[in-house]
């Protein structure tokens, strides 16, 4: 490749911008100048700023609206914790340094973080070691199956080939036992929102590997039979996962290591409050109990008899890397902070205030909307819009008119079981204002189903793009586009 422009400074060689190292024409090989001037818009700095501050303004975020959505946490992240993972001797290393020789004394500081962070999250779950790797919480989810896999596997277990989950999981959970070559036996809810226990009793046999749970469940609800539940799946050698999505409604009350569960992912964003959305970043550590920590991915970060800390990777039964590097390390240095400044007293009180503010909402909405289970729920609810149906109005349509509100909608349509599912998480980080605003409009929309459920159809009327004809979506695809990237 022909040198456009170079120039040695200090001894290095690179392109130079400073006001005496601008090539001149003379410089620069006649083939790569311009022979007409570029085709640049003549935009004030002003025009531009006011444009991209449109556009921002457009966006919904937990900075500037409600994200009441159930299953998935969407709180506010302190910038207290953004500043931290922020400062340069975190955001300038280089994941590579650590390995390099001599490499670990200027990364003290961040394996430290991840050290302690593990300790942490050991004294928060009750289990014995943590692994920071995995990138998000599905992607811990697979991990811990795969652990479960190398614990059968090294102990000969060949006929395990079986992962119970129950009907009130996330769609993850089946998904990830699948990935890493587990069939599914799926168990029902009881009437009461829990594990329907002969079920389970009549599906576990020496086949089966482990069991997934979320706890509490999908519905929002605590399976007050969890211990049995592992004791069942215990007699046959099977390995317990916990679904760690819902911690933030059980911190300091519950640890996961304590009531029988072997292995557990913890979505980060869900309760230390990390970044979420737009497919990342994300981070999903998995913890383990003594008898899968032989197993856990490489490398693992050690602290040597001289104080100094090292990364290891002496672990003959490791499953390996299932990511680059150390996890996503900027997310983690977010989640140590969280934990450090909230102490435990103080995360004990977020799950209080979760599961407050869940019970909250669920009583005052009762009186317009089916609640499926109506007993105390934990960190959120699960409404039905079968009352609305009846006037011809579905759960996406109240969502559509809460667009319009200003509140990003809720989860509709799952639970899968729940017909016309609404879930609502208010999580704890929401004001009493705030909650009562999203509850009178919820009322507003059950009172408008009421006098005039046409009017649904139409929302949301003040965004940029309008709600699309749904059935001719559907009927009237157009593919021209797929066919064009997919022709020879």
């Amino acid at each position: 490749m022909e040198l456009i422009f170079e120039k040695s400074i200090e001894g290095r060689t690179g392109f130079c911008f400073g006001s005496s190292d601008v090539p001149d024409k003379a410089q620069i090989s006649e083939k790569y100048l311009r022979q007409d001037e570029a085709a640049l818009p003549e935009t004030s700095e002003l025009d531009v700023v006011r444009h991209y501050t449109r556009l921002s303004q457009r966006n919904f975020s937990i900075d500037t609206h409600f994200y009441p959505l159930g299953s998935c946490t969407m709180k506010y992240n302190p910038k207290f914790t953004e500043m931290l993972s922020n400062l340069a001797g975190f955001r300038n290393l280089h994941p590579l340094l650590a390995q390099l020789s001599g490499g670990e004394r200027w990364t003290q500081g961040a394996l430290q973080v991840l050290y302690e962070l593990e300790g942490l999250l050991c004294e928060i779950t009750g289990f014995s070691a943590f692994t920071m790797q995995p990138l998000a919480g599905a992607h811990g989810e697979l991990t811990g199956i795969m652990l479960m896999a190398a614990y059968h596997k090294a102990k000969g277990n060949t006929h395990k080939k079986y992962v119970i989950v129950p009907d009130s999981a996330h769609g993850t959970n089946p998904a990830s036992a699948a990935l890493a070559g587990f069939e599914i036996i799926s168990i029902p809810s009881n009437k009461e929102g829990g594990m329907d226990l002969e079920a389970l009793k009549a599906a576990v046999n020496d086949e089966t590997a482990g069991l997934m749970m979320t706890v509490p469940s999908t519905y929002g609800l605590f399976e007050s039979h969890v211990s049995e539940i592992a004791q069942i799946i215990h007699q046959v050698d099977g390995i317990m996962y916990y679904d760690g999505a819902n911690l933030n409604a059980v911190l300091g009350r519950l640890r996961p290591g304590d009531v029988g569960f072997d292995v557990m992912h913890i979505n980060m964003h869900k309760t230390f409050a990390t970044p979420h959305g737009g497919g990342g970043p994300g981070a999903g550590p998995v913890g383990v109990n003594e008898k899968l920590v032989d197993f856990l991915p490489v490398s693992r970060v050690v602290q040597k008899e001289n104080g100094m800390y090292a990364l290891n990777y002496r672990y003959d039964k490791s499953i390996g890397y299932i990511a680059s590097f150390y996890g996503n390390f900027g997310v983690l240095v977010r989640a140590y902070a969280y934990i450090l400044m909230l102490g435990k007293e103080g995360l004990r009180e977020t799950a209080s205030h979760a599961v407050l503010n869940a019970n909250y909402i669920m009583r005052k909405l009762q009186k317009h909307y089916k609640i499926c289970f109506d007993h105390l729920c934990m960190h959120e609810s699960v409404f039905s819009a079968s009352n609305q149906l009846e006037r011809g109005v579905h759960a996406i349509d109240i969502a559509k008119f809460l667009i319009d509100q200003g509140i990003h909608p809720p989860t509709v349509y799952f639970p899968i079981s729940v017909p016309e599912a609404i879930m609502i998480e208010p999580t704890e980080t929401e004001s009493k204002q705030t909650m009562d605003r999203f509850i009178e409009k919820m009322i507003e929309a059950d009172q408008l189903s009421q006098t005039n459920p046409q009017a649904f159809k139409e929302f949301p009327k003040t965004m940029p793009i309008t709600r699309p004809d749904e059935v001719k979506a559907a009927r009237d695809i157009k593919t021209s586009f797929f066919q064009k990237i997919a022709s020879p």
